[in-house]
């Protein structure tokens, strides 16, 4: 399981115009799956997530986590983050896990989010998806669960 996590001033995310998701200050989180991921993946990732020490103290030092700060999620699902770009010029998403499998590991991701008293907001999994954020930083990191 991979997140690439931003910090951001704001987000939304829009699916055929409406908004399905909004956050004023946290983290955007684009989620990836894959096949062999299970529930202790998604567990990881979201202890990493929430207590990841990147927000400004007073000092202006990286000091802060997630629930320190009281920030939002906005969760995306991205099958695109297993993308096997090693061949020609068109990626492959072999190694993006099944839709239901995903689907299951993302809600659980969200929900172990919402467990930790951190606010969620999501897009639609599975649709086009309209992403708009301010990246604070700019602040970008990447999670991935086979790092443990």
């Amino acid at each position: 399981m991979k997140a690439v996590i931003q910090l951001a001033k704001d987000a939304t995310v829009t699916v055929g115009g409406n908004v399905t998701g909004e956050i004023d200050f946290g983290f955007v989180v684009l989620l990836g799956v894959t096949h062999d991921d299970t529930e202790a993946d998604a567990q990881y990732l979201v202890n990493k997530l929430v207590n990841l020490r990147i927000f400004a103290d007073e000092n202006e030092k990286m000091n802060l986590s997630l629930k320190d700060v009281n920030g939002k999620v906005l969760s995306i699902s991205q099958f695109t983050l297993f993308a096997d770009t090693r061949k020609g010029r068109r990626p492959s998403f072999v190694q993006a896990a099944k839709p239901d499998h995903a689907f299951e590991l993302y809600k659980y991701f969200n929900r172990l989010i919402e467990e930790q008293d951190v606010q969620v907001e999501t897009g639609e999994f599975g649709e086009l998806m309209d992403v708009k954020l301010t990246n604070q930083g700019p602040v970008t990191i990447i999670l991935d669960s086979n790092d443990r």
